[in-house]
């Protein structure tokens, strides 16, 4: 009881909360053409029954960072006893 207790009020790792379906970000044109890559991290708050109810970048490129919340947005976690809050590294290759 007491670890749900700290993982409500403390990020959980994506690895406590398995991805059920994960979709790609769209990489932004500019920064493709610019050669910006890298990661950008994001904070996601994951509903009970596994849909992402927010999202918030902790770090990363700014021109990246939107391409990666609109992803995230889309993501489906498996179903859970409660919310619960997942950081979530999403990485841009410029090489791909």
């Amino acid at each position: 009881m007491l670890s749900t207790l700290i993982c409500l009020s403390l990020p959980c790792s994506a690895e406590e909360r398995k991805v059920q379906k994960r979709i790609q970000p769209v990489y932004p044109e500019l920064a493709r053409r610019m050669h910006l890559g890298g990661v950008v991290r994001i904070s996601a708050t994951v509903a009970a029954d596994g849909s992402v109810t927010e999202v918030k970048t902790i770090s990363g490129n700014k021109m990246l960072s939107l391409a990666a919340e609109e992803a995230v947005k889309k993501w489906k976690f498996v179903a859970g006893e409660s919310q619960s809050t997942v950081n979530i590294d999403v990485n841009f290759d410029v090489t791909n």
